[in-house]
């Protein structure tokens, strides 16, 4: 057993909570992986020194929490509207680590054209994307990203592509605009799973800094209450029907 002294000795840390995150309690489900994602985004903007620089844009949806938990800059998005928003930010203030924090239905369904428009113009934001494949916050029901078959509030017999057409791939739409400098999609189910992620956070996040164009961090997640499932059975699900449809790793990497 450890002493007190060998406990609060700083040589024998081994792990603390992010100086950016609050000591606020978190509201998310267990097994939710926003927390998790936080935790790397404010890792990879204190280990860059940018605290003072950051400033996240967070629209409506789970993902509009974040601004309770990191303690940067905030701005709140009208649903879908977070790009154009960082947009603005990113051409007032050039000198500033602009990034969007959104669900996949905020993103991908409302905010299509706002997400389409701004990774073309090249703007030197990074979007941080949590795919979920629903809706989580207003009830559960179909996304844009909803597999075909996935049971929701909206299709309880699952996605119908005759009826509600095909799940949507966005990551690779974004691929292939010219404005996109790094396109990548992670996940955080796993340590090493979430290595990967922040990696790819930090390479988003300088790419933006260093002017070379608009970056998409795809994350593929588990909404394990939408899902109607404990945390493991939904961790479990995701590899076994997400991945191969959103199968992880870098898309483009210009």
């Amino acid at each position: 057993m450890l002493t007190r002294e060998q406990i609060i000795n700083p040589k024998n840390l081994v792990y603390k909570k992010p100086e950016l995150m609050n000591d606020n309690a978190m509201h998310y489900c267990p097994g939710c992986s926003h927390g998790v994602v936080h935790k790397l985004i404010a890792e990879v903007i204190q280990e860059m020194g940018m605290e003072d620089k950051a400033i996240g844009i967070s629209p409506v949806g789970c993902a509009v929490f974040i601004y309770n938990y990191l303690d940067i800059d905030w701005q709140e998005a009208a649903h879908g509207r977070a790009p154009a928003l960082a947009t603005a930010i990113k051409r007032l203030w050039p000198a500033r680590l602009v990034f969007t924090y959104q669900g996949d239905g905020d993103l991908a369904c409302i905010g299509t054209a706002e997400t389409i428009h701004a990774l073309n113009r090249g703007d030197n934001i990074t979007i941080i994307f949590i795919n979920n494949g629903i809706y989580g916050m207003t009830g559960g029901q179909m996304a844009p990203t909803t597999l075909l078959g996935m049971k929701t509030a909206t299709c309880p017999e699952g996605r119908n592509p005759e009826i509600h057409g095909y799940p949507i791939k966005i990551t690779e739409v974004a691929a292939q605009l010219e404005g996109t400098a790094y396109v990548t999609r992670q996940a955080v189910h796993t340590v090493a799973a979430i290595r990967k992620a922040k990696k790819a956070i930090r390479k988003a996040f300088e790419n933006s800094m260093e002017g070379k164009g608009s970056n998409l961090v795809e994350i593929v997640s588990t909404c394990n209450a939408g899902w109607k499932m404990t945390p493991a059975d939904a961790n479990t699900w995701m590899e076994e029907n997400m991945f191969p449809f959103y199968p992880l790793g870098d898309i483009k990497d210009k």
